[in-house]
């Protein structure tokens, strides 16, 4: 039976645009928190009452002003592709799914404005075919929206070139707040900060700008090494040299390119591997680099192969974690920020301390101008004790954690948490937005409201 505000709500939007069907609410509830053993138990009954999917800004606002009236929770949802339940509901309530607000609305040389349900797979197509692409994206970019991965992504392929979401990879975002008659806010320059990362607790954000590039033919390749020292070398000197124009430098321990099984049969055995984006005509830059450390150059992907096949992409950043989950499901992962010059030790102490336990995935990127080792590692997965005694061990040596087992924003997210208040205190008064996910001010402002 629907509830009287469910009922009043499917008056004001229609019925089509709000779903209560339990098999889609629980679908439509859900995102990749399976990812995480810790997030599996206290997550897998969480569920909306209903899934709004408004197709228009317009229809947008009306939902939210509904669910102000009502004082119902509210949870943007993008395509459910994030891995720390940002888009699962922990309150009941709307999930508000935006993939109907798919509009590209406008593309120049150095922009493209488009609305927040666009799929990063399919604007990266529109622009390679107009002769431009995307900056950074995530490996989840085919299912992936632009609005989501603002909302709950960081960086991805071409974060070694462009860096970050906050390295000036979004230019402006349009808001809807939760009121009785929600604004529609423009953020532009260092207010962005307040909506970048932040789980859709401060805002609903229903269109982007952002960046974009010249188009660049791409070869992809696999570089080969008999230790992964020597990859993380290989890759650290290739991520430094500003000659190779370069979307992705991603080594990976051996025996994780055995968990890649479309190309695993191209790789060598028992050899960890570096992964490869750069620009049509680095090969001999390339090689001559993994000749200096041991390296050989091994399955190689043309640029006029590029979207046609399997990408090297697909295996890379947390689709690693992926590949890694469909192989042995006792593995987990953490997001590990190294020292940008003492990387190498503070493996070695990791590997020293966990041995296999730990597998070692590094992502170099950009990040306000600085080439650093951002990680991704696999981690056997025994117990919760275990899991945070090796977290604990990575921060006693340098090494920073982002925990991925956590949906508190404060606790595992890379966000300014003053401003993400000070704009939740504003645009939510009465803490509807994705409740639970950004601690710090709940309370305080349902207290405040009447």
């Amino acid at each position: 039976m629907l509830k009287d505000w469910m009922v009043e709500m499917q008056e004001a939007v229609g019925e089509e645009r709000l779903l209560s069907d339990p098999g889609q609410v629980e679908k439509l509830s859900k995102d990749y928190y399976w990812y995480s053993p810790v997030l599996v138990p206290l997550l897998q009954d969480k569920r909306a009452e209903a899934i709004a999917v408004p197709h228009s800004v317009e229809e947008t606002a009306s939902v939210l002003a509904y669910a102000w009236k009502h004082r119902v929770p509210v949870t943007t949802r993008g395509a459910g592709t994030g891995n720390y339940g940002q888009a699962v509901p922990l309150e009941g309530g709307i999930v508000l799914d935006l993939s109907k607000l798919d509009k590209v609305i406008e593309v120049t040389d150095t922009y493209a404005r488009v609305q927040a349900g666009v799929r990063l797979g399919g604007l990266e197509k529109l622009l390679r075919s107009e002769g431009k692409e995307l900056r950074i994206y995530p490996s989840t970019y085919v299912k992936a929206t632009v609005g989501g991965f603002v909302s709950g992504g960081s960086g991805g392929i071409g974060s070694i070139t462009w860096g970050n979401l906050w390295d000036g990879n979004v230019l402006e975002a349009v808001i809807l707040t939760v009121e009785e008659t929600p604004r529609k806010l423009t953020v532009k320059g260092d207010d962005l900060i307040a909506y970048i990362h932040n789980y859709g607790t401060t805002g609903v954000l229903v269109e982007v700008v952002i960046p974009i590039a010249a188009k660049v033919e791409w070869t992809q390749t696999v570089v080969q090494f008999d230790d992964f020292a020597s990859a993380a070398r290989f890759s650290h000197t290739v991520a430094m040299d500003d000659s190779i124009r370069k979307r992705l430098v991603a080594p990976v321990e051996w025996p994780i390119p055995t968990f890649f099984k479309p190309i695993a049969s191209k790789l060598e055995a028992g050899c960890s591997a570096c992964l490869l984006e750069t620009a049509h005509g680095s090969e001999e830059r390339l090689s001559a680099h993994a000749g200096e450390f041991g390296g050989r150059i091994g399955y190689t992907i043309p640029p006029e192969q590029y979207r046609k096949v399997i990408g090297l992409s697909d295996f890379t950043w947390n689709h690693t974690t992926l590949w890694a989950l469909k192989t042995d499901p006792s593995l987990t992962y953490l997001q590990a920020g190294f020292d940008k010059e003492r990387f190498l030790d503070q493996i070695a102490l990791i590997k020293e301390r966990f041995g296999d336990e730990v597998l070692m995935h590094l992502e170099f990127i950009r990040t306000a101008g600085v080439v650093v080792p951002a990680a991704l590692p696999i981690v056997r997965y025994t117990t919760h004790e275990r899991l945070y005694e090796i977290i604990a061990f990575f921060r006693s040596i340098g090494v920073r954690i982002n925990d991925p087992h956590t949906w508190v924003l404060e606790m595992g997210g890379r966000g300014e948490w003053d401003a993400m208040v000070s704009a939740k205190r504003s645009n939510d008064p009465r803490g509807l937005l994705n409740p639970g996910k950004l601690q710090t001010p709940v309370e305080r402002i349902t207290n405040q409201e009447g």
